[in-house]
């Protein structure tokens, strides 16, 4: 996917960098806090079976942030812009971390186009007695064992020595998603009060081992999406497209097409 030529489309004010490759349904992926990198390892395998859609949000990656950009409900908003300005009708929808938020957000404010919906790891709500993780406290070596599971994974991230563009990108993205996601930390109060709203087909994917949100997060989406699916991965944290690639791939692909 990192060698397929990005487009630009100018929505509002915003000039979006889009990776766009594949064939067969419409699969948009909106990615978390790092960064498109989270969906890489499954992306191609994805192109497969689906027209991959892989935007850069607005602040991270190669897309500039508009001064009006302050939250993930201009996000949202933004996004619904976005899909029209792309053509986008009848497509699947996933995402990942504060991606999964922002889908979430776009869902509870008109899902009409939206053929299903896939939630990973998803940020935006808070469960009362389960703390969530604070990514913006930890060190780089914090943040690695909280996010992984597998001791494989974590040293070779542990051993991965950045490149400076690597750390110019991750401290571009870094500031971006605190200034959507400081206060209230990596949540919307009001997020649990309308997720009745989403009524299309639902996933909820999570890994058991999750120390940025716990599995709580992922049991009290499912309580409050009627209709969703759930499923939990075993010995895999944050990015189960990496530590559960396999595995997650067949629930992605088995659920898209059994979404009327």
């Amino acid at each position: 996917m990192s060698n397929v030529p990005v487009e630009t489309v100018t929505v509002n004010d915003v000039k979006l960098n889009v990776r766009r490759a594949g064939k067969g349904e419409q699969l948009v992926l909106l990615h978390g806090a790092n960064g498109n990198a989270s969906w890489l390892p499954v992306v191609d395998e994805l192109m497969k079976s689906f027209d991959v859609i892989l935007p850069d949000h607005p602040g991270f990656g190669d897309t500039e942030a508009p001064e009006w950009m302050d939250n993930i409900s201009d996000m949202a908003y933004f996004y619904l812009d976005a899909f029209e300005a792309l053509g986008l009708d009848n497509f699947n929808l996933a995402g990942h971390s504060m991606g999964g938020w922002i889908a979430a957000e776009i869902g509870i404010r008109n899902s009409q186009k939206i053929k299903s919906l896939t939630l990973v790891s998803a940020a935006g709500i808070w469960v009362n007695g389960t703390p969530m993780g604070d990514l913006f406290s930890w060190s780089p070596e914090e943040t690695t064992h909280k996010v992984f599971a597998q001791k494989k994974i974590i040293d070779e991230v542990l051993a991965h020595e950045p490149t400076e563009k690597e750390v110019d990108l991750m401290l571009k993205n870094r500031q971006m998603a605190a200034r959507l996601c400081w206060s209230p930390r990596l949540h919307n109060p009001d997020l649990r009060k309308w997720l009745h709203r989403l009524n299309v087909p639902t996933l909820i994917v999570w890994g058991d081992s999750d120390g940025i949100f716990p599995e709580p997060y992922a049991h009290a989406y499912n309580e409050l999406i009627p209709g969703s699916e759930l499923k939990i991965f075993k010995n895999c944290g944050h990015v189960p497209m990496l530590e559960a690639r396999d595995d997650f791939l067949e629930q992605l692909i088995l659920f898209t097409r059994g979404a009327l």
